[in-house]
């Protein structure tokens, strides 16, 4: 199968261009720079402006361009994190129109802050209307970036990425900084949940969902189990071999992160139904599980 690819050398896109290389798919990535990385046998780095006609026939388009959310929400940066996932998308609806011969499947990343920020519900792939804060907005509008697709008759796939957990990429190193130095705890009341994915099951949900033809329009990239902020400190904290003792008020999270605090202050519980209907395994549904495996 022939791939094309944005956000192929970023954090999930670097890890899903290795696992669809080592089941010998070509994968040609999509890079501002691709002379600063070496092709491979089964992975090719071109420009944006690289000729369509050179291009075998496309199987698949994946969409995993964007600016991280990590970092302080000024309006530059929140422009910024909005522009990069709208140009990324639409570079790829461009590229997508001048193919004579259409790709089968488009996947492109969203977030499950589509559901906006809410302790109260339970959010299934089922929950159409999307919340109306920030991140919300965002997702709300990436999807409708790529719905060129959808009305191709290509089949869509809208990926809703949770917190996905890796020791050294993502939130956790960042989230697991003040336990390491004793600092660690809960933040604000510590109810608030947190809709996580173990980085295996997040590159294997992937792939379940491209080569499953009954997996189209948004799947939650969850694990089964979320947990509450409160119960994930002590599990990280017990792995970490550190306490969990300096619980930090929201206040003083948004002291020090400003709007990007909600990433962490509010909570959403969301469920990867359609993984489940389509009869995806996890291998680690519980946060326990998959906190040790990250830090055996």
């Amino acid at each position: 199968m022939n791939i094309l690819m944005t956000g192929g050398t970023g954090f999930i896109g670097s890890r899903f261009v290795e696992a669809l290389s080592e089941q010998d798919h070509h994968i040609y990535v999509l890079t501002r720079s691709p002379k600063t990385h070496t092709d491979t046998t089964n992975i090719s780095y071109i420009s944006y402006d690289y000729p369509i006609s050179r291009l075998p026939f496309i199987h698949t388009m994946v969409n995993l361009a964007g600016e991280p959310l990590f970092g302080y929400w000024t309006e530059d940066k929140k422009a910024e994190i909005v522009d990069s996932r709208l140009l990324a998308t639409e570079k790829l609806m461009n590229i997508l129109m001048k193919m004579e011969t259409k790709p089968d499947t488009f996947i492109t990343a969203s977030a499950i802050g589509y559901y906006g920020a809410n302790n109260d519900a339970i959010y299934t792939e089922k929950t159409e209307t999307p919340g109306d804060d920030f991140l919300a907005k965002v997702s709300a509008k990436w999807e409708s970036a790529a719905h060129t697709a959808e009305d191709l008759n290509i089949r869509t796939i809208y990926a809703r990425f949770g917190l996905v957990l890796d020791k050294d990429e993502g939130a956790l190193p960042m989230m697991a900084l003040p336990f390491r130095f004793g600092l660690g705890g809960k933040v604000g009341d510590g109810e608030q949940y947190i809709s996580w994915i173990h980085i295996h099951d997040c590159i294997n949900l992937l792939l379940h969902a491209l080569r499953n033809e009954s997996v189209h329009g948004p799947i939650n990239v969850t694990a089964p189990k979320p947990v509450q902020y409160k119960e994930f400190s002590n599990i990280l904290a017990k792995q970490l071999s550190r306490p969990a003792i300096v619980d930090l008020p929201d206040a003083a999270m948004k002291l020090a992160l400003g709007e990007m605090s909600q990433l962490i202050t509010k909570g959403q519980y969301v469920l990867p139904q359609k993984a489940k209907d389509t009869g995806y395994t996890f291998r680690y549904r519980y946060i326990e599980d998959a906190l040790e495996s990250i830090y055996k």
